[in-house]
Order: C-alpha cells, then sequence, then structure tokens
C-alpha cells in the first residue's frame, strides 16, 4: 500500500526563508512564527498521514453507493471526517465570530496541500464547503451569515456549487433552471446540475447547496444568471433543522477517479432558495467560490505530484534491476537500485523540481490572497487574478504528468492497482478539467487577464523578475538568474506577439494561449526556484540548519533552470506559429 509522508520540513523552508512570512506587512502574519507554523503543521500532517492516507485506497476501492436517495460514503470516512471537524481543520483561516481560528490562507494552504495529497476524494468534502462559506461570507446578508457560516465553518453541515447542466457545461449563460420568485420572498428552484461534487452524502447533518438559476423575466444569457442559497432542510429561525427540501441526488456518477467522492446527478423540483447576492448578479457571487476554488484544484495537482514522487522515490531505491554503467553500486546484492540509472534519475529529478517549485508557487499565491483580502492591497489582488488560471492550469497539467511519470518508474507494477499508483494518475486527472477546464483557463488568461486593468499586471509580474535579477545579479547566483532572464524575455516575446497580431486575427492569440499559460507557469516555477536558491544560499553562508538540505535545494534549483525552464523556448516558437497550423482544415477534414 502506498505511503505519504507529510512535507513539514518544506513548506517551513518556503513559510519562513522564500517568502519572510512572519515579517509580511499582512494582518496576522506577526503570529506565524516558526514554531508555531511547525506546531500546526506537524499536527496536521500526522491526521494526514496516520487518518485520511490509509483511507485512499478505501474509497477508491469501495467508491460511495446511493441507496434510496441516501448517499453513503465509503467505510471509515464518517469517524475520519468526525476527527478533522473536531480538530477545527475546516475553519482553519475562516472568522472567530463563526467559530473559526482566523489564521491566514497561507497557512490553511499549506494544511490543505496535505490534506489532499493524503486523501485528494475525502478532502473535497470540506474543501467545497470552505468556498461556499467564503461565497455567503462576501456577498451573503447579515441574516445569512450568522443562519449558516457557525455550521458550515464547524462542517457540522457542509457546502456545494451547483454550476453544470446536461447541456451546458463552460458556456453557463444557456442554463435552463428557473428561479420563480415566491411571495414570501424566496424562490422556487427547478431543474438539474450534473458533475456535483458532494451534492448528497451521510457525513454532515445538512448541505448547503449554492445554486446559479436565472429568474422568469431577466436579461439573456449569463447576464441573466442569478446565485441561490438551497439547504437540504430547510433551516427554521431558531437554527434547527425543518423539512426536506425539494432537492434529491437522483444519480451517482461513474468516474475515473476520486471514487470517495459522491459527484452526483442533482434534481431540484420546486425547492426553496434564498437569493445570495443580487438578482441577475450571480456569477460576480459565484466567482467568489471559483476563483477559491482554482486555486484549490491547482494544489490538488500539486499534492497528486508529490504523494506520487514519495512513493516513486522511495520504490526506485529499493527495486533492484540491472548494474550502474560506472560500476557496480551494489556489489553484495544480485543487482543495483533503480536509482543509480540516469533516465531513473531525469524521471525523479522532473518531478522533485515541480513538486518544490510549485509548492512555492502555490504557497506565493496564497500569501497574495492574504495581502489583498486581509491587508487591502489592490496590486495583490490584480497579480493574483492574473496569476489564477496559471496555478490551476500549470500546476494541474504539469501535476497530472508527474504521477504519469511516477507510475513509469514502477513499470508493470505502477500498471498493478495494488501499488497505488494508478490511483494517483486517475485522482489527478479531473484537475486538468473540473473548475474551468486548462483550456478554458488559457482563454482566460489570454482573453482577459492580459489585458486587465491596461495590463498592469503582467508589466508589474515583468517588472517583478527584471527587478529581482537585477538586485541578484552576482556570481552566486548565476545559474539561476541567467536562465530566469531568457525565461521571462521568451514570455515578453510571446505577449509582444499577441499585441501585435490578436486584435486583427483574435484566432492568432487564442491558438496560441494554452502555450502561453504553459510559458507562463515555467517562468514562474524559474523565479520561485532563483528565490529558493538565494534563500539556500544564505542559509548555508550563515551555517544555519542542514548543509545537506540547501545543497539539494541548489542541486535542483540548476536542474529547474538547465532541463525543464528552456521549455519557453519551444512554446515561444508555438506561439509564433500563429493561427495558420492550427486552423488550416476545415471541419469536414478532419
Amino acid at each position: 500500500m502506498p505511503s505519504y509522508a507529510a512535507p513539514t520540513r518544506d513548506a517551513q523552508f518556503i513559510l519562513h526563508h522564500v517568502l519572510n512570512a512572519p515579517k509580511a506587512d499582512i494582518p496576522g502574519y506577526s503570529e506565524l512564527e516558526p514554531e508555531f507554523t511547525a506546531a500546526v503543521l506537524d499536527e496536521a500532517g500526522k491526521i494526514a498521514a496516520e487518518v485520511l492516507a490509509p483511507l485512499n485506497p478505501v474509497g477508491d476501492a469501495e467508491g460511495c453507493t446511493l441507496e434510496n436517495g441516501v448517499v453513503r460514503t465509503p467505510t471509515g470516512f464518517k469517524a475520519a471526517f468526525d476527527q478533522v471537524r473536531e480538530g477545527g481543520w475546516p475553519g482553519l483561516d475562516l472568522p472567530e465570530e463563526f467559530g473559526g481560528q482566523n489564521m491566514p490562507y497561507l497557512l490553511n494552504t499549506a494544511v490543505g496541500e496535505m490534506f489532499s495529497a493524503a486523501n485528494q476524494a475525502f478532502t473535497m468534502y470540506q474543501g467545497l464547503t470552505h468556498g461556499a462559506a467564503s461565497a455567503i461570507l462576501a456577498h451573503g446578508t447579515d441574516e445569512q451569515k450568522a443562519k449558516y457560516l457557525p455550521k458550515m465553518t464547524s462542517c457540522e453541515w457542509t457546502g456545494t456549487m451547483n454550476l453544470t447542466e446536461p447541456h451546458c457545461g463552460t458556456d453557463l449563460g444557456l442554463m435552463r433552471t428557473k428561479a420563480e420568485p415566491q411571495d414570501d420572498g424566496s424562490y422556487a428552484i427547478s431543474g438539474q446540475k450534473i458533475f456535483i461534487s458532494a451534492g448528497e452524502h451521510d457525513m454532515a447533518d445538512n448541505i448547503i447547496h449554492l445554486v446559479l438559476a436565472k429568474i422568469p423575466g431577466g436579461p439573456e444569457g449569463i447576464k441573466g444568471v442569478s446565485l441561490f442559497i438551497v439547504p437540504k432542510f430547510i433551516v427554521n429561525e431558531d437554527g434547527s433543522l425543518g423539512d426536506r427540501n425539494g432537492v434529491k441526488c437522483s444519480k451517482l456518477e461513474e468516474k475515473m477517479g476520486i471514487h470517495g467522492n459522491a459527484t452526483c446527478v442533482m434534481d431540484y423540483d420546486g425547492a426553496k432558495g434564498w437569493l445570495l447576492g443580487e438578482e441577475h448578479k450571480g456569477m460576480r457571487a459565484m466567482f467568489t467560490m471559483m476563483n477559491e476554488a482554482r486555486i484549490g484544484v491547482g494544489m490538488q495537482g500539486l499534492a497528486q505530484a508529490d504523494v506520487a514522487y514519495q512513493n516513486a522515490l522511495a520504490y526506485a531505491k529499493e527495486r533492484l534491476q540491472g548494474r550502474a554503467v560506472t560500476g557496480d553500486e551494489n556489489p553484495d546484492g544480485p543487482a543495483d537500485p533503480l536509482i543509480v540509472h540516469p533516465d531513473i534519475r531525469r524521471a525523479l529529478m522532473d518531478q522533485k523540481s515541480f513538486v518544490e517549485g510549485g509548492r512555492a508557487f502555490l504557497l506565493w499565491g496564497a500569501k497574495m490572497i492574504d495581502q489583498s483580502h486581509r491587508g487591502g492591497d489592490e496590486a495583490a489582488e490584480g497579480m493574483v487574478s492574473l496569476l489564477t488560471p496559471v496555478i490551476k492550469g500549470f500546476l494541474t497539467d504539469e501535476g497530472f504528468d508527474m504521477t504519469i511519470l511516477a507510475q513509469q518508474i514502477y513499470g508493470g507494477h505502477g500498471y498493478i492497482e495494488e501499488t497505488g499508483m494508478s490511483q494517483f494518475a486517475r485522482d489527478a486527472r479531473i484537475a486538468m478539467i473540473y473548475e474551468g477546464a486548462n483550456g478554458v483557463q488559457a482563454l482566460d488568461l489570454v482573453g482577459r487577464k492580459l489585458a486587465q486593468d491596461g495590463g498592469k499586471h503582467v508589466m508589474a509580474f515583468f517588472d517583478m523578475v527584471k527587478d529581482f535579477c537585477r538586485e541578484n545579479d552576482g556570481e552566486a547566483m548565476t545559474d539561476f538568474v541567467v536562465p530566469l532572464k531568457s525565461a521571462s524575455k521568451d514570455l515578453q516575446a510571446a505577449g509582444m506577439f499577441f499585441m501585435q497580431h490578436g486584435m486583427k486575427n483574435p484566432n492568432a492569440a487564442l491558438a496560441g494561449s494554452y502555450d502561453f499559460m504553459h510559458l507562463f507557469g515555467h517562468v514562474c516555477l524559474g523565479l520561485m526556484w532563483a528565490h529558493m536558491a538565494r534563500a539556500a544560499l544564505a542559509q548555508l553562508a550563515a551555517g544555519d540548519g542542514d548543509p545537506a538540505f540547501y545543497e539539494a535545494k541548489l542541486a535542483t534549483a540548476r536542474y529547474y533552470m538547465a532541463r525543464r525552464l528552456p521549455a519557453t523556448r519551444t512554446h515561444l516558437a508555438r506561439i509564433e506559429s500563429g493561427a495558420e497550423p492550427v486552423m488550416g482544415l476545415d471541419a469536414d477534414q478532419f
């Protein structure tokens, strides 16, 4: 059975030596001293490794079952959910007034990665609840907040987001779910939603659905969509649970992965709902939830890559196959371990450099969210808005690829279910699709985010890289600064190509959008590795900590710069080929 160890040491390195969290001018960050964050991460790591990870193969094998309208979760899930709930983990960063601990989103993200790596399907139940609670917190009335948030913060009640319908996914303006106004101020919600994660289950007393629907007579298309709170059980004035609402799960989807999470078809038959936010402004409210969810999905891609890498590394050290070409490494045994072979090293280094670089990227994004939400920093808000499709798209694409590389190290044993490597790949695959498929993320990045606020956020990113390179232009940093400069120039050249050709021929920009998202992602990881290299050099110079840890950081940084970052040249060449190679065939020629 696979194992998992929480990356507490690496997270601490990023929090304290790369991001310098306690010194950041962000409310609540002064409390993030190393001893405090270590205590939180150590405890979270124990739960992840000892409680959640052993249930991961159980959830995969058993899945969920639908019996008479009730969804049963896999063996052990409810007891584990109770344990996570009792520890206060679901409300780690939610406001104290609703029962949360009001810790920074940064720390919640570090914990979330551990939980997701240990058991992605399980962690989705609380993750979706957090997103729904955030939407109510941002757009709900005081009455709605008081009614729903305390129980959602504790996960006594869980939450969902209901967008997709059988005939519409990304194009939500086509939705048919209706919300008929009622005399008591509520709405009667009727329609069907599909692919609803955690839509029905047996681990909470109530489920608070956030449902997109159209009020009759409203504007056409996406401008006529509103968001509604639709509880599974009506909540009485005194907070007790009343009648069952007109919403039910009619089917569980059979999926490639995340079997332990109930993916439901939800039928709404005149269910009582209450408007969240303004009429016809549903997408504004839903995007509060979706932007958080997209960061969380990027985290899932990273997390599955990490747990797969951990197991592939252990296997490569133990499995004896062949002899090293430079001479026997294990002369007393019948063969040498896999890890002596250069191609195995390549695969492991690809994984290690992605996982550690991606973790820094993710936590940097979480810090910017805190800068925006806690500190009111508009520049940080603009930067994280720009980078959200990169975090989601790049980390999930690359994360899935890394689970495949990890599986490959096992050879035929990686294809056998008992090793668990198949599950990591299958669970990671959905992250490239939900919360906006990665092709849509790329279109959002190029079609909307680059030009947002006159392009000042992408220009700020270029200036950030330029300033870092100028400030660290010493011999010790040459291996990191020179490749980063080159990659950043590729990114700027791609942006210039879009400016020169996109207005005349929009397809020229959109045909290159996916490559641009990956080009941007590589530059972001290159920037993170340069920051980590600088921090590692500083720690070595100060004689502080374990030299082997920092030397490994520098070697991994050099690997990324030499072997991974040059991918920006390929992406640029593909972007500059324009739309013609992509659009060259008529539809009937395919």
